[in-house]
C-alpha cells in the first residue's frame, strides 16, 4: 500500500479533536486510507454508508444509529446520510472527547452550510487529493514549505526527460487508474469513473435535471484548465442559462472534480469579484476527457502548456494539506494582461510567484510577470519561482529562480 502524507495530520487532528472529516473526490482513496489507521494506529470500528443496510438505518434513525455505535467509529461517505451531522452533534455534546468520530465524505461540507455549522468547533476538516508525485516516490514532497524559507537550496535534476515528465502528467494520481496497465484500460476506469460520479454523487446532492449536460461540461472545462473562468462563453458554448450554469459547476466543485484559484490581489475586497481560474483536479482525468496520449502532445507542443500548468496547481496543492506552512493558492493578473501562473501566500502575508513553462530554455521575458509583483509587493514578495522542462536551477535576478519542474517533488523530500 502506498502511504499517505496526511495520514500524520489526521492522527494529529484526531488526538484533540472530537470529529475528524477527511473529504475529497470519490476514489482518492479516503476508504483505503482510514482503513489502514482502523488497523495500526486510530483502533476504530469502520461503517461504510455505501452498504444500503447500514445507510437505510441512519438515515431512518439517525440518533438512535449513533447512538448505538461503539465509539471510536469511522464513518465513511458520510454525506450519503445527512442528518447524522445533527446526530453527532448531540452525541459529541453528551461526551467531548478527542477522537470519537472520524468521517470521510465525496461532498464538500464546507460548501454545504447546514452540515458545516452543525459541528462548528467540534469538527477538523481535512482533504485528501489522489496521489502526489512524492507519494508515487515513497517520499514527503516538501517543495511549499522551502520555497518559503529564507534561502532556497539549488536543485539539479539531471535525470528529468521531457517523455517521463509527460509521462507523469499524463497518468495523473487517481490509485485506481494508475493501476491499470494500459491507457485503454484506464480510459474505460474513468469513463466509468464520470459515470457514476454523476448517477450517484450529483443526484445525492441535488435534484438535477439534465445529467447528461455534466460530462460535456466536463469536457469543455478540460479545454479551458487553468484558464479564466467566463460563464458568458460557457453558457453560450453549452447551450445553457448562466443561473443552470453556476449551479452545476457548484456541484462540480462539491465533488472536488474542479476547484478554483482565486485572483490575487492586494486589495483583499477585490479578490472576491475578480474571475478566478479553473483547475481540474487531476491530469489524468484531463488527458481522458481530452483524448491526450503523449504520441499527440508531441504532434501539438501547445498541447502541453496548461496541461502542465494545471498539473503544478494540484500538486501544490496537495502538498498544502501535509504542510507546515500551509499558504493559500491564488493567480495574478494586471488590466493590461501581464500575469502570474499561481500566488502562494502565507498567514503571515509573506508571498511566493510560480510560473510555469512548457519549454526547456528560458530568458529574462519568462520573468516579467514575477518582476511586477515583487515591484508591486517590496518585501511582502519573497522569491519568485519559474518551473521549466530543463534539468538545471538558474538565478535570473535577486529572488528570482528558474528551476526543473522535478523540483515540485524532489526538493525539500523527506
Amino acid at each position: 500500500m502506498i502511504q499517505r502524507n496526511i495520514a500524520a495530520r489526521i492522527l494529529e487532528a484526531l488526538s484533540d479533536s472530537p470529529v475528524v472529516l477527511l473529504n475529497g473526490a470519490r476514489q482518492s482513496g479516503k476508504s483505503t486510507l482510514v482503513q489502514s489507521l482502523a488497523k495500526e494506529q486510530y483502533p476504530a470500528r469502520y461503517v461504510t454508508l455505501d452498504d444500503a443496510t447500514i445507510l437505510a438505518a441512519a438515515r431512518e434513525d439517525p440518533t438512535g444509529f449513533i447512538s448505538g455505535l461503539d465509539k471510536p467509529v469511522i464513518l465513511d461517505e458520510v454525506q450519503r446520510a445527512p442528518d447524522l451531522f445533527l446526530a453527532i452533534k448531540a452525541d459529541i455534546d453528551r461526551h467531548r472527547r478527542p477522537g470519537r468520530f472520524l468521517l470521510t465524505g465525496s461532498a464538500n461540507v464546507l460548501l454545504l452550510p447546514r452540515l458545516s455549522e452543525s459541528l462548528v468547533g467540534r469538527m477538523e476538516i481535512l482533504t485528501l487529493w489522489p496521489f502526489s508525485q512524492g507519494e508515487l516516490q515513497a517520499t514527503r514532497d516538501g517543495f511549499v514549505d522551502a520555497v518559503f524559507t529564507r534561502s532556497l537550496p539549488a536543485f539539479t535534476d539531471r535525470d528529468l526527460e521531457r517523455a517521463d515528465l509527460i509521462r507523469r502528467v499524463l497518468l495523473g494520481g487517481y490509485p485506481e487508474a494508475i493501476a491499470r496497465e494500459s491507457s485503454a484500460r484506464r480510459h474505460a476506469w474513468f469513463r466509468s469513473y464520470i459515470t457514476t460520479l454523476t448517477q450517484r454523487d450529483v443526484r445525492d446532492l441535488a435534484q438535477v435535471e439534465h445529467l447528461t449536460a455534466f460530462p460535456r461540461l466536463l469536457a469543455l472545462l478540460a479545454t479551458r484548465s487553468a484558464s479564466l473562468l467566463n460563464y458568458a462563453e460557457l453558457s453560450r458554448s453549452l447551450g445553457l442559462p448562466q443561473s443552470t450554469l453556476k449551479r452545476y459547476l457548484a456541484l462540480l466543485e462539491m465533488t472536488f472534480l474542479i476547484q478554483p484559484l482565486p485572483a490575487w490581489s492586494a486589495n483583499l475586497g477585490k479578490r472576491l469579484v475578480k474571475a478566478p481560474k479553473i483547475v481540474l483536479n487531476d491530469t489524468g482525468l484531463i488527458a481522458h476527457l481530452l483524448g491526450l496520449s503523449e504520441q499527440r502532445i508531441d504532434s501539438d507542443a501547445a498541447l502541453l502548456g496548461p496541461l502542465l500548468e494545471n498539473f503544478v496547481v494540484m500538486e501544490l496543492r496537495k502538498q498544502i494539506t501535509w504542510s507546515q506552512t500551509q499558504p493559500q493558492l491564488y493567480h495574478f493578473r494586471t488590466q493590461t494582461g501581464h500575469e502570474v501562473d499561481i500566488v502562494l501566500e502565507d498567514s503571515a502575508g509573506h508571498v511566493v510567484g510560480v510560473e510555469v513553462k512548457a519549454s526547456s530554455t528560458l530568458s529574462a521575458r519568462d520573468f516579467k510577470g514575477l518582476r511586477l509583483l515583487s515591484e508591486a509587493l517590496g518585501t511582502r514578495f519573497l522569491r519568485g519561482v519559474v518551473f521549466y522542462t530543463g534539468k538545471e536551477s538558474v538565478p535570473f535576478g535577486s529572488h528570482l529562480q528558474a528551476m526543473p519542474i522535478s523540483a515540485l517533488w524532489g526538493l525539500g523530500t523527506q
